[in-house]
């Protein structure tokens, strides 16, 4: 029945079915697949690496990182006018003291050219 199997011609016809003759699959044996103790090193380099995504991530939002925009200081500006005109419905003096933190002032005393970053 499977007698006239050849690479040119390598399925048999029985009845109204084409049957392809089965070869067995290439093994490929490399160092991640034949050596289990290194297959889990990689595994728990792959968990530890997420982990630390996923830290980065949660530090960033808890720390208020969501989107950040910057503004040049301009004359006449000030903080309380920033963060008036930037957040008319906030509190002022709290938006003030967050763009102190975020810029690392140790004052409410702006530069006219100074760069701002300031919370979304």
């Amino acid at each position: 029945m499977f007698g006239g199997l050849t690479i040119e011609r390598p399925f048999v016809t029985v009845g109204l079915e084409q049957m392809y003759a089965a070869r067995p699959a290439p093994r490929r044996l490399g160092s991640f697949q034949s050596d289990p103790r290194l297959r889990q090193l990689y595994r728990w380099a792959l968990v530890l690496v997420g982990a630390l995504a996923v830290m980065l991530a949660l530090s960033r939002v808890a720390q208020g990182g969501g989107a950040l925009a910057t503004m040049v200081v301009q004359p006449g500006d000030t903080l309380w006018t920033i963060a008036a005109q930037r957040y008319p419905g906030d509190d002022t003096r709290a938006r003030i003291d967050e763009i102190e933190r975020m810029n690392n002032l140790s004052s409410p005393v702006i530069v006219v050219g100074e760069t701002l970053r300031l919370p979304a």
